[in-house]
């Protein structure tokens, strides 16, 4: 009866609750796997969308500089205006630059966070698992210098390809929380029969 009247309060029936995350799931799967399939174009996507926002953040620090007090901030305010502009703009006129500009980004940032890992996986204590940080530290390096190693060529894919794989493991991630939200729901079905 509780779970009926709460169920009924915000307007969701139960059996339905867990389609949500299981649809998106498969939605994200099938994205990830067409980003995969044609990465060329998810990168190209990315960097123009990454321009498209850089501009709009640049013209909400003009918004804003006009409604921070003193003239020094404004004229901060102005200065991350055009800055913002200016990249975003670079994005949209060149994206396949970006993508290159991205992807160096993306081998730097696998590289520093490899480093890191390794460090903190190794100074933790041997209860603590730390290996398996250390150990994901390792793969960054790897990845990062697979990355450097065929760039600039990697630019072509790896963004895309990066960004399908994230895709697809948060698709199934969802996909497996909708398919234990069913199971708890069918078990509850069960025990109230």
């Amino acid at each position: 009866m509780a779970d009926t009247v709460a169920n009924h309060s915000t307007g969701l029936d139960s059996d339905h609750d867990w389609r949500v995350p299981a649809g998106g799931g498969v939605l994200l799967a099938v994205l990830g796997v067409l980003a995969i399939l044609f990465p060329f174009v998810t990168g190209v996507s990315v960097s123009l969308l990454l321009g498209a926002l850089l501009v709009i953040g640049g013209f909400a620090h003009v918004a804003h500089a006009f409604s921070v007090p003193g003239w020094t901030a404004s004229l901060v305010q102005l200065i991350l205006a055009v800055i913002y502009v200016v990249a975003g703009i670079s994005l949209l006129a060149n994206p396949v630059l970006g993508l290159t500009t991205l992807t160096l980004l993306v081998i730097a940032y696998l590289f520093v966070a490899g480093i890191f890992e390794i460090v903190a996986g190794l100074s933790m204590p041997r209860e603590a698992n730390g290996l398996w940080i250390a150990v994901s530290g390792v793969i960054g390096l790897l990845l990062a210098g697979l990355l450097w190693a065929g760039w600039p060529a990697t630019a072509l894919w790896a963004i895309g390809v990066l960004l399908g794989v994230n895709l697809i493991v948060s698709g199934v991630a969802l996909l497996s929380v909708g398919s234990a939200e069913r199971r708890v729901i069918s078990d509850e079905s069960a025990t109230a029969a």
